[in-house]
């Protein structure tokens, strides 16, 4: 822990080590950039390989007497579909609350080997690990039990070489598929490992036991193709990739269908229903919702910020910004928000509000750039 109060995670001397310049962020002191800077660490990652410390996420175990059992369990809180998740594959998905708001987006895996039947790993939000791991504790039934996992620290390494890099030590990683999941050793150092990433690049997840994960670092930071890379790339990244960041593009009022997250409800569970807020989310997915999330392209330089707002071309109010800022990628302001459905298609012109004064824009498709993901 800081001297102000911030927790920190078990790479933070190495951090400093580096020159990296810390903000808190979900109660953790935690690096934004690295001396390099924010563009330069951005443009890394889509060009090469990005390591980022994300050990404030929450990780944990779901427990069960066969995957059946947790599966069904965890379906009652999720729409994904957790029983048809194959051993070695990971699913997107979102803890949902009885109106169909969404308590936090997470990720749940099964491991490869039969040794893991019945359990099921999951990586949730860092601001949102005490509500997800409080919730799920009063809702499981008695013959499944959550084991948070605070004594273990997780990195990702995102970009278009980042499997050249773990091949050199894992080969096997390089065939991992995406969204797949599978034990490594990585110059000894055991390692739990999934392919996805929040960049919109290729790239791993890495989860380690946290007196190890200076030592996974080290390996990997030494590797000719990597750079670390901070909070403030990381959110630039995700951003072009039009991926959502809980708290600002999604929260406890939002819908799945509102945010554009339906293609994570499948067939089955649409069918059958049977998950928190289904009559709500059912309904949407049928008969349309009252907004949508857009990306939006404001004209010329100026970003358009978190809550912005959205203008037609009376001047009225139809929606507002959620995350905005400049993409490193596409070399300009670029942003997402929700709007009132009439105007979500693409090219409606639109404005934006910023400071007093008003930004011509557009509603464009997402993402911003072609995700690099291992298809």
């Amino acid at each position: 822990m800081t001297p102000d109060g911030l927790l920190t995670t078990p790479l933070h001397e190495r951090q400093q080590a580096l020159g990296a310049r810390f903000v808190a962020f979900a109660g953790y002191s935690l690096p934004v950039q690295y001396a390099a800077g924010i563009i330069a660490e951005h443009r890394h990652t889509r060009e090469a390989a990005g390591l980022f410390d994300i050990s404030h996420m929450g990780q944990a175990t779901l427990a069960g007497l066969d995957h059946e059992t947790t599966a069904r369990a965890i379906e009652t809180l999720v729409p994904a579909d957790i029983l048809g998740l194959a051993p070695g594959r990971q699913r997107y998905t979102q803890l949902l609350n009885e109106q169909g708001g969404i308590i936090d987006d997470l990720m749940v895996s099964r491991a490869a080997g039969p040794s893991a039947d019945g359990r099921l790993y999951l990586v949730v939000n860092a601001a949102r690990k005490e509500a997800d791991f409080r919730h799920l504790a009063l809702n499981l039934p008695e013959n499944v039990r959550l084991i948070p996992h605070p004594g273990r620290a997780l990195v990702a390494l995102q970009g278009p070489l980042s499997a050249d890099v773990l091949a050199r030590f894992a080969p096997a990683l390089r065939d991992l598929p995406f969204m797949g999941a599978a034990e490594a050793r990585i110059e000894g150092v055991e390692v739990s490992a999934t392919r996805s990433g929040y960049t919109g690049e290729d790239g791993f997840e890495l989860s380690v036991v946290a007196d190890r994960a200076v030592a996974l670092w080290d390996v990997l930071a030494g590797q000719p193709e990597v750079r670390p890379v901070g909070l403030g790339a990381r959110d630039s990244l995700r951003l072009e990739a039009g991926l959502c960041l809980y708290g600002h593009d999604i929260n406890e009022e939002t819908s799945p269908v509102e945010a554009g997250l339906a293609w994570s409800i499948p067939k089955r569970r649409r069918a059958e229903g049977g998950f928190p807020g289904h009559r709500r989310i059912l309904a949407e997915l049928e008969e349309g919702t009252l907004r949508k999330r857009v990306g939006i392209l404001p004209q010329g330089r100026t970003p358009a910020r978190e809550g912005t707002a959205v203008l037609n071309g009376k001047g009225e109010l139809i929606g507002e910004v959620t995350s905005g800022g400049f993409g490193p990628s596409v070399s300009g302001p670029i942003a997402m928000g929700y709007v009132v459905s009439d105007y979500t298609g693409i090219g409606t012109a639109i404005g934006l509000d910023v400071r007093g004064k008003v930004i011509p824009a557009s509603v464009v498709p997402l993402p911003f750039i072609t995700h690099g993901y291992r298809r």
